[in-house]
């Protein structure tokens, strides 16, 4: 079920709109939706229907059949979503969210070109823990669920593996599992930074 709420800008109207978990967001060339609140999955598949994650998205972010060149597309709910439709005489109001949305698929990319998988998930859940984390004692605990499933089709591994790394990571104290939630912990540095 999808609850509508406009606002009238003048001769535009902007929608507000509440979808639910699992839903799908309205595709269209004209507009853009702008996240309020929830996280969105934006995807495409391959012709052997393997499933290939393009980004995650939370409040504040934009996403839109037009920012992508991947066919088929579509925009999932992995939350309850709360968003803003803004038609395309109004992008000029989120050019800062269109610049953002270039950074973190950036960010994505170079998550995915990681050399091993294993150095590629735990960057992914550091990724998680700093875009949709809540500060804690003893680190950040990242508040969107997913599945091992879902970890590993964002990696493009199985999900044996990503059940592999995380109970290696936790017996490294890396990260510590509590029931639907990580925890990615502060005192733990696993990579190397270097400057030439």
């Amino acid at each position: 079920m999808t609850a509508y709420r406009y606002l009238s800008t003048g001769t535009i109207e902007i929608k507000h709109s509440q979808f639910p978990r699992r839903s799908l967001l309205p595709l269209g060339r004209d507009y853009l939706w702008q996240i309020e609140s929830g996280v969105v999955r934006t995807s495409t598949w391959l012709e052997d229907g393997t499933n290939v994650t393009l980004g995650l998205w939370g409040a504040g972010d934009v996403v839109s059949r037009v920012l992508s060149k991947a066919d088929p597309y579509q925009i999932e709910c992995l939350t309850a979503v709360e968003a803003t439709l803004l038609p395309v005489d109004r992008w000029y109001q989120v050019n800062d969210a269109l610049i953002k949305h270039i950074q973190q698929f950036q960010e994505f990319l170079e998550i995915l070109h990681c050399r091993s998988v294993e150095t590629s998930l735990l960057r992914l859940l550091i990724w998680l823990a700093n875009k949709f984390g809540q500060e804690v004692e003893r680190g950040q605990r990242i508040e969107l669920r997913l599945t091992h499933q879902e970890l590993s089709e964002i990696i493009g591994t199985t999900r044996v593996t990503v059940t592999r790394l995380l109970k290696d990571f936790e017996n490294q104290g890396i990260i510590e599992r509590l029931p639907r939630k990580f925890i990615v912990l502060h005192d733990k540095s696993p990579f190397w930074h270097y400057e030439i």
